[in-house]
């Protein structure tokens, strides 16, 4: 590269680090908004099902069915309400006041005791199906753990056909957190990206600058150095603030290498900032700019990315349309560095496919900047 070269690369540096100094919102966007973000999502947003409010029915009070009503006071999954009569809680959770009904008939205690199977019905609100999913998996749960801490009691061993060892991997406490604040990394990092250059760019058109640097000798990669280099380094800024707070607030454990997770995030800001440039190429307005980048990015990272929603779970035409999603090869990555590990056989494919990705966009990007005012 030739020295002149250089002098007007560091130049357009410079002056993007005085724009930043000058208008701060380049800086909210790259520190602000994960911190916003993860707070959101860290706490606001939970895939568990925690003090659910539960209508408990006991016709007859008695030994049996008051150590089998002991156990949801006792589940940190329940917030159970005692009422007196089925048409009551049937009323309540036609109201949704509460999400299910556990109802233990008069003859409870005596059908037990004969060893017959006793009456209990249980009915759940299926308005929300992933809740009632789980209502159902945890009231079995509870019954089954009665059923043997009253063989323990009795000094026998409960006979079951199928003895369950549960064992859950990578992720033992079952606890949502661990699996969002990943995907919350991708989105955050898709917004920090985007919105960064597509704003910025977009604000140099309305306010006439970007007119006085297409008269000068900047050739079209400078430019584009110019921009990207300072956006690329507040994004990993922005990265770093994010795995701070993932670490220290909300604490995800980290099972691979951090060099491969910064690596992989930057390969990901390319793809992201030159999403942000493609942007800024079609429109020049902020406003414009930031309402496309918002629907082309965000809302796209938001649902098809596997953040939140099982991509296998997706009909096959929007299963492939996944694969055009830069953000699901990045969720996928995140999502094994910090639960799993390295494991190679997710991370190259992955970080394959973001590296055609990123010389896709900025290929792009460098064929469609002319500098020409059309």
């Amino acid at each position: 590269m030739k020295p002149g070269s250089l002098l007007r690369i560091n130049g357009m540096i410079r002056k993007e680090w005085l724009q930043v100094i000058r208008d701060p919102s380049s800086i909210a966007i790259a520190f602000f908004l994960p911190l916003l973000l993860l707070l959101i999502f860290g706490y606001g947003v939970s895939l568990d099902a925690k003090n659910v409010p539960i209508a408990l029915v006991v016709e007859h009070p008695g030994g049996q069915a008051s150590s089998f009503s002991g156990g949801f006071l006792q589940s940190p999954y329940f917030s159970p309400v005692f009422m007196t009569s089925v048409q009551e809680a049937e009323a309540a959770l036609r109201e949704s006041k509460i999400s299910g009904i556990v109802w233990l008939r008069q003859n409870f205690d005596r059908d037990y005791l004969r060893k017959e199977s006793p009456p209990i019905s249980v009915m759940v609100n299926g308005v929300d199906a992933n809740t009632a999913r789980l209502v159902e998996g945890y009231v079995q749960g509870i019954w089954f753990g009665w059923l043997e801490q009253e063989a323990e009691r009795a000094g026998k061993k409960l006979q079951a056909p199928v003895q369950l060892e549960q064992r859950i991997w990578y992720n033992p406490q079952v606890r949502s957190t661990d699996f969002l604040v990943p995907g919350v990394l991708a989105v955050i990092m898709t917004l920090i990206g985007a919105l960064l250059t597509a704003l910025v760019i977009a604000r140099e058109w309305e306010r006439g600058t970007m007119e006085a640097l297409l008269v000068t000798r900047i050739s079209v990669a400078e430019l584009l150095l110019g921009k990207l280099i300072p956006y690329f380094i507040l994004g990993m800024g922005g990265l770093m603030l994010s795995l701070l707070m993932a670490d220290v607030l909300f604490h995800v454990p980290m099972r691979g290498s951090i060099w491969l997770l910064l690596a992989t995030s930057a390969l990901f800001l390319l793809v992201a900032l030159g999403m942000g440039l493609f942007i800024s190429t079609l429109v020049r307005s902020q406003f414009v700019a930031a309402l496309v980048a918002l629907v082309s990015t965000f809302l796209p990272a938001f649902i098809l990315s596997g953040f939140i929603f099982d991509i296998q779970s997706m009909p096959l035409f929007i299963q492939g349309i996944t694969h055009l999603i830069a953000a699901r090869y990045y969720v996928s990555i995140l999502q094994t560095l910090f639960l799993v590990g390295d494991v190679w056989s997710v991370v190259l494919p992955n970080s394959a496919a973001l590296l055609v990705m990123a010389v896709f966009f900025l290929g792009l990007v460098y064929r469609k900047t002319r500098k020409t005012l059309e």
